[in-house]
């Protein structure tokens, strides 16, 4: 109610007394060493922060996956933007006009992520013999397809502020997982558990954007605070969050399959090779959902599949909604059709015969279980969309119609959420009961559909149940709110603290019981179901302990003239085990569907010299309402063991399926375009080359 009164505070609303505000310098070559630095202003007044204020060289390290990326940098520049000098004034006017110059020595950067010579990780998954296979099939198909960066274009812009007390820091931030932030600042600051308090304020918008990347700002403000002895406030304004924050990992995928005559698919061997950037961030993970899904959800006995994530001298990539699986699923679901039109197999019917049924396995030899729902959803997309007339109308003419069809693995991949062991609790209170988690509200809906989970796996009124803001001094550690576990894992935990609460106050109500016996708590951990199970060597078995499905059926029409494709409409499918909140499910799936619309069409993030050249909305366009299409929503539901009553994950899904379904909507219009975005200029230059 709050965010739509306008009440809400979020982190450029807050003040602190005698608070001041932070700035960043950065690199403004993407490669060399720095040979002078200048200040060209006066200093009175300034707090300036260099790699020399933190406390010892293994501290300048952001505390991730790899002790590799400096808070700031010494002397050797690694990218575009990387951060150097740290500034602090009461007067922001000052602060933005104070200068400085920075001499560098320069070298050659790598840009290009097939010519770099250093790799971060490589995930190699085998089954069958794919060799043995391909040499029996009728037609081999190849394909190459690319992908390319996207910024996430969260509404506010990345921001905290630190406040130094009692010996401690306390950061409050936009941000998608505090304990993250909580474990950056101690290795920062060489600081205890309970000196770093961390507290998450409204969040507007995350997207993955707000995973890792909070703590390094988190870090900026901090030095800066401990050298002031003040709180000081960074906020990003939308030219320096576009230019210094991470994106979606551009990739190029090469496929090779043998197919029979028929339609069977009998060997896959897929390739995929990610940029990560200047430093590994979260790209190993990333790299590793995007393996997992690369086959798509198709059978097929023997399958290759061979990943690595290189580095580059641009600004590291990081998380983003669907986390390496959109990106692999576009290649798989552009090569289908493509193989389709190989054998002049109609498309619905190709993925019909190999679409993943229960008992099935998946590339990592994963058993598929009875709520595996591939072809359901492919019939009611189908069937929806009214996808085989269309199909034929819209031949020969500028209209197209293309579908994909897609699987998103829920929650952390393999032993992730072993090692997490997140905890949730919940309190009884006088009025019904109190939520503890450190999952965040960033508008998807956390806090909603949490009490409803508790409201009725305990009994009360959902009116009766509260939630604690995330504060790393208030609520346990339940994991990052991250890789749609928000609801299937801490919900489940959720849901068993609230089982147990009603089995212990029996008949009465939650404040009856505190005035007859005192307080109640109760708090679970996640627990690893018996029948799960993975080995992260070999890259086989439960990758995941559910899997959402989906089905995207997209129509477009292409302008002759200026190449410009318009998505007419979208019918999207989705199984989801059980949705929670009906109507907060259609919001989640039409936004990321509007966010896989603009990743297909739009969004080009164009780099120059290993910078973003395009840093403003009005060059790096995003769809807005015009640009659109209408979209029809089809939630199925077909429950899953491991979710709060059935419910698997939903938030990261729907941005797996328009750009595939759109790709090949215009190819049914006669165009293969093998990479997105499919701009105009691009779309050109494939109708000029298919002339």
């Amino acid at each position: 109610m709050a965010k739509t009164t306008g009440a809400a505070r979020y982190v450029d609303d807050l003040t602190f007394p005698g608070m001041i505000y932070g700035r960043t310098i950065r690199s403004t070559i993407a490669k060399g060493r720095i040979r002078s630095i200048s200040l060209d202003f006066d200093p009175a007044g300034f707090t300036i922060v260099d790699y020399r204020d933190i406390p010892g060289p293994r501290c300048n390290f952001v505390a991730l996956i790899e002790d590799d990326q400096p808070f700031l940098v010494a002397e050797e520049i690694n990218h575009f933007a990387e951060p150097i000098l740290l500034l602090a004034h009461e007067d922001r006017e000052r602060l933005m006009a104070a200068e400085v110059r920075i001499e560098y020595d320069t070298e050659e950067p790598v840009l290009d992520p097939e010519q770099s010579p250093t790799v971060f990780k490589t995930i190699r998954i085998r089954k069958g013999d794919v060799a043995a296979a391909m040499a029996t099939a009728d037609r081999v198909v190849e394909g190459t397809y690319r992908t390319g960066h996207q910024e996430h274009v969260y509404i506010e812009t990345n921001g905290v502020i630190a406040v130094p007390e009692a010996g401690g820091m306390t950061i409050h931030g936009s941000m998608q997982c505090p304990y993250y932030v909580h474990k950056a600042i101690k290795a920062l600051l060489q600081l205890s558990d309970e000196r770093v308090r961390v507290v998450q304020t409204e969040t507007g918008g995350g997207f993955g954007g707000k995973e890792e990347y909070p703590n390094i700002l988190a870090g900026h403000a901090s030095l800066l605070a401990r050298k002031a002895g003040r709180p000081v406030k960074m906020v990003y304004d939308r030219v320096e969050d576009m230019i210094a924050t991470t994106k979606r990992h551009p990739s190029i995928i090469r496929h090779r399959t043998g197919v029979m005559n028929d339609g069977r698919l009998v060997a896959m061997e897929i390739d995929v090779l990610m940029d990560g950037g200047a430093y590994v961030t979260l790209s190993p993970v990333v790299l590793s959902r995007g393996c997992i899904h690369a086959a798509g959800p198709y059978r097929c006995d023997h399958t290759r599949i061979d990943g690595r994530v290189v580095m580059t001298n641009t600004p590291p990539n990081g998380a983003f909604r669907g986390f390496g699986a959109p990106q692999t699923q576009f290649a798989t679901e552009v090569h289908m059709d493509r193989i389709a039109e190989a054998l002049g197999m109609d498309p619905v019917r190709l993925r019909e015969l190999n679409a993943l049924r229960p008992g099935d396995t998946s590339a990592t030899g994963q058993i598929m279980g009875e709520d595996c729902s591939a072809l359901e959803s492919l019939k009611a997309g189908v069937e929806r969309s009214d996808y085989h007339r269309k199909r034929a109308e819209y031949a020969g003419s500028n209209r197209g119609i293309g579908l994909s069809l897609f699987f998103h693995g829920s929650g952390f991949t393999g032993s992730g959420e072993i090692y997490l062991s997140s905890k949730a609790t919940l309190e009884a209170t006088e009025t019904g009961a109190r939520i503890r988690v450190a999952s965040v509200e960033m508008g998807q809906g956390t806090r909603t559909m949490h009490a409803q989970i508790v409201a009725d796996a305990l009994g009360i009124p959902y009116e009766q149940v509260d939630i604690v803001q995330p504060d790393t001094h208030q609520v346990p550690d339940s994991g990052p709110t991250v890789a749609s576990r928000t609801c299937m894992v801490v919900g489940r935990i959720l849901q068993r603290c609230a089982e147990e609460m009603r089995e212990t106050i029996g008949d009465m109500t939650p404040g009856e019981y505190i005035r007859e016996h005192g307080p109640l708590s109760v708090t679970k951990q996640f627990q690893k179901p018996e029948e799960i199970s993975w080995d992260d060597t070999e890259y086989t078995g439960d990758a995941y302990a559910a899997y959402g499905w989906g089905c995207d059926v997209a129509e477009v029409e292409l302008d002759p003239v200026t190449y410009e494709v318009k998505p007419l409409r979208m019918t999207i499918v989705h199984e989801i085990g059980k949705a929670i909140h009906p109507s907060m499910v259609v919001g989640q799936i039409e936004g990321g569907t509007a966010q896989g619309v603009g990743w297909a069409l739009n969004e080009n993030v164009v780099m120059k010299d290993g910078g973003m050249a395009n840093p403003t909305l009005t060059n790096y366009t995003i769809p807005t309402t015009l640009d659109t299409p209408r979209m029809d929503v089809i939630v199925l539901e077909n429950p899953s063991g491991y979710g709060p009553f059935g419910a698997k994950g939903v938030g990261e899904m729907p941005i797996d399926g328009p750009a595939p379904a759109l790709v090949n909507a215009i190819r049914h219009i006669g165009l293969d375009v093998r990479s997105i975005p499919a701009i105009p200029e691009s779309i050109m230059e494939v109708a000029c080359a298919s002339r």
